[in-house]
């Protein structure tokens, strides 16, 4: 079955780079989670109308392991300082697990 020609560039970019390669999909999953996380903390601490280095202070850190956490290519969130930095803005977790989309995107 030939393949049916588009002009949408985000589906063009899915056949090309994406498309039979879960591993790359995978990875693509896994950066969205790692940005929306950052944006996130960064919206919560905002939000509360704190600097980084006020939040910082709250959780017992640096400034530079908060804005290290609100950054988007930043791969290495625990749940522990997650947690951590919830309490100081007078939040609390919550944990989902959801399904994979299989194959598509």
């Amino acid at each position: 079955m030939p393949v049916k020609k588009t002009t949408d560039a985000l589906e063009i970019v899915y056949r090309r780079h994406y498309k039979g390669h879960p591993e790359r999909l995978q990875r693509l999953e896994d950066e969205r989670q790692n940005a929306a996380i950052a944006r996130k903390l960064y919206r919560l601490r905002t939000e509360a109308g704190m600097t980084q280095q006020q939040l910082a202070v709250r959780v017992g850190t640096t400034a530079s392991v908060v804005s290290r956490l609100e950054n988007a290519d930043y791969e290495g969130h625990s749940l522990t300082m997650l947690r951590r930095i919830a309490a100081a803005l007078g939040k609390n977790i919550e944990l989902r697990f959801v399904a994979r989309a299989v194959g598509g995107h």
